[in-house]
């Protein structure tokens, strides 16, 4: 079931990247993205980021590496104090 779903997200991310034009036709500019990313083009230099996103959040729910990766960026949050 993982590998499915991972393949699914992953088809997504890159449909996102190589459809960045649509996107921005379709759902617009994002005021952040342009205000950060640069003058010209920073939606759809925002738009392919979130498509990269998807598709390593999509390798790493196929290859069931999601909860280890998850664990090590939250680890600074739920570090506990072993100590007490």
């Amino acid at each position: 079931m993982y590998i499915i779903i991972g393949l699914i997200i992953l088809a997504v991310g890159a449909l996102i990247v190589i459809k960045s034009e649509a996107m921005l036709n379709n759902f617009g500019r994002i005021e952040f993205f342009e205000r950060h990313l640069g003058t010209e083009g920073g939606s759809r230099l925002g738009y392919k980021l979130l498509g990269i996103a998807a598709i390593f959040i999509g390798f790493l729910i196929m290859t069931n590496m999601i909860g280890g990766f998850m664990g090590w960026v939250l680890s600074p949050l739920i570090r506990v104090n072993k100590g007490l």
